[in-house]
């Protein structure tokens, strides 16, 4: 049996214009999916020649996943759904997270909407008995000291991949998680970019390298999956050993 053979299958991956969840819903395109994926702009022509944008054979919408109401009223292209992959993220650094209202667009971002996006689309889910993964971040197992409303979000996100798949279960919703370290994506920019903070960063590693976003996306392959039939509510980390 082919587990990985995803043909006939719909998934939608929030966050998907770019990085992390760019990879992710290739994955899923190269495995036989159909794969719509929702981002900030306002069309699938305003990423070209964006690094880590390639919206090729994808269906793209618009959607700003702070506004809740904009979710609720979203009317779907597609009947079914069998995978939801919640991959959106924000932070915004130079200690700007300890202001009351950046913390709240973080967390509105990161944590908020994984909840209006799994609520809007548990009834396909159900449906279809699929898989929901919840993208969140390593950075929920240790201090991001700069960070407080993305290290928040990102905890939060680990804690409510828990609920959802004790609580989704007995609807035949599989929900798990991902946790990325540090991918060489344009928002860890920060890091890259800066060769002192990258060489630190490379130390912590044990594999002594960044990971890619394609990475991200056979794991995610891997959760949606019957290879992981028998798994629920678990976050895994993927990180080269940099929590150990």
């Amino acid at each position: 049996m082919d587990y990985l053979n995803f043909s006939g299958k719909t998934v939608l991956v929030v966050g998907g214009s770019s990085g992390i969840g760019n990879a992710i819903s290739h994955a899923f395109l190269d495995a036989g999916a159909k794969v719509h994926v929702w981002g900030t702009r306002a069309s699938a022509a305003d990423y070209a020649g964006d690094e880590g944008s390639d919206l090729t054979g994808l269906s793209y919408d618009r959607m700003d996943v702070s506004d809740f109401a904009a979710i609720e009223a979203y009317k779907p292209p597609f009947d079914s759904l069998d995978v939801l992959v919640c991959c959106q993220g924000l932070v915004i650094y130079n200690r700007a997270e300890f202001k009351t209202e950046t913390f709240r667009k973080v967390v509105d971002v990161n944590l908020n909407s994984l909840m209006a996006c799994a609520e809007k689309f548990h009834d396909m889910l159900a449906a279809a008995k699929g898989s929901v993964i919840l993208v969140s971040s390593t950075a929920a197992f240790h201090s991001t000291r700069g960070n407080p409303a993305y290290n928040a979000s990102k905890t939060g996100a680990m804690g409510l991949t828990r609920v959802l798949g004790d609580a989704w279960a007995r609807d035949g919703i599989r929900v798990n998680g991902i946790a990325p370290g540090m991918v060489d994506t344009k928002m860890t920019k920060v890091t890259t970019d800066n060769p002192e903070r990258l060489a630190g960063t490379l130390q912590g590693i044990p594999m002594r390298r960044l990971g890619r976003p394609e990475e991200m996306g056979t794991v995610a392959l891997f959760l949606a999956s019957p290879m992981a039939s028998y798994i629920l509510g678990q976050t895994i980390p993927v990180d080269g050993g940099g929590i150990l």
